[in-house]
């Protein structure tokens, strides 16, 4: 064993070792269709106003620790109740990661409780916090197991719940009667975290009924909505939750490249909230032609993503990937996902590229 390997053995625990980096695809000359992307731009004019305002940053200077100015603009514009404050991370990822630092003990190891297959940063998470995690395979329908999910939150009492509204990667909403039941059996002990990063796609939102519970924590990102090149993600819970939570944060969390295009993003709300109107309807057409071609499976959608089973997933998806078009095999992710694929909404003309090719490789 070389010096390098013992020092590794002796320095990073056992179990980071024994895993994979999270991998992102190089989708350098594909129509890239594999990661929820916004497939829109700002118009060319608010892109010549933006780098103005970005100009004038002052990258020698900390950012303004306080960030108050974007939360307000949180706040006001993406539908925050009156006497709620927002905490930002760089991404819902980091705000995934101080929830699971936050609630991670030393006296004993903290549960987290997931439906699966779910987003797999819950998992992580909870692993680099110390935390043991539950996963709670879905329906073979996808949809939620409410019973399944009642009696690991009675076993295990865990510090937190992570349940994707929509969930990624099946796309569905579960139902709001099974979350509320859910948010009530964690009374007095844990949190339940309601991840609404595919908010803009989606026909509901617990976001406006955060004063019905305490332990509710709501949970967004902007990525979806057209920033993820910016990478902020917000949450909201009651005052005084949030207010612990927010001990955790790492000061700075957010450059103030993100926070000047932020705020200037949301100034300008209704042309990202058009874009999202146009990806809900292309959504649809999607589906339909889809769901047309033999042999395909369509699942319901509440996101801008769509899943689908096939006859061979490994075969159709390589397929695609000699018409350089990249989409997501989840195949492997869960057995109740064999052969699914995932493919991101996109515009008209990406849209039918992939569907000519996708029908071509089914009928190859």
């Amino acid at each position: 064993m070389s010096p390098i390997d013992t020092l590794i053995n002796t320095t990073i625990r056992s179990d980071v070792r024994s895993i994979q980096s999270y991998h992102v695809a190089d989708a350098g000359g594909f129509i890239k269709l594999d990661a929820m992307e916004n497939p829109y731009e700002l118009p060319h004019a608010l892109r010549q106003q933006l780098g103005a305002r970005l100009a004038e940053a002052s990258l020698n200077r900390y950012p303004v620790a306080s960030y108050a100015t974007l939360k307000q603009r949180v706040r006001a514009t993406l539908g925050v109740p009156a006497g709620y404050d927002v905490m930002l991370g760089n991404g819902s990822d980091e705000l995934i990661s101080i929830l699971c630092m936050a609630c991670a003990r030393q006296d004993r190891r903290a549960v987290v409780v997931a439906p699966t297959p779910s987003f797999v940063m819950y998992q992580r998470s909870a692993q680099f916090a110390g935390m043991d995690y539950v996963g709670v395979p879905l329906r073979a329908d996808l949809t939620l197991d409410l019973p399944a999910m009642l009696a690991a939150i009675a076993e295990h009492r865990p510090a937190l719940v992570f349940l994707s509204y929509p969930n990624n990667p099946t796309g569905n909403l579960f139902g709001a009667d099974d979350i509320v039941t859910i948010i009530r059996a964690l009374d007095g002990f844990g949190l339940a975290i309601v991840d609404e990063a595919y908010e803009p796609f989606a026909s509901d939102t617990f976001m406006g009924r955060l004063p019905e519970f305490a332990n509710l924590v709501v949970m967004r990102t902007v990525s979806k909505l057209g920033l993820a090149g910016i990478r902020l993600g917000y949450m909201s819970a009651a005052p005084q939750l949030l207010a612990e939570l927010d001990k955790v944060r790492p000061p700075y969390n957010i450059n103030v490249l993100t926070q000047i295009a932020a705020e200037f993003a949301l100034e300008h709300v209704e042309v990202l909230n058009q874009q999202a109107s146009a990806l809900r309807a292309a959504r649809a057409d999607l589906a339909a032609a889809m769901a047309a071609l033999p042999g395909v499976e369509v699942f319901p959608s509440a996101a801008n993503f769509i899943l689908i089973r096939v006859p061979n997933s490994d075969d159709a998806y390589a397929k695609l990937l000699s018409r350089k078009v990249l989409i997501k095999n989840v195949s492997k992710m869960h057995g109740v996902l064999t052969n699914c694929l995932r493919i991101t909404v996109s515009t008209p003309e990406e849209n039918r590229a992939f569907l000519d090719a996708f029908a071509a490789s089914l009928s190859a």
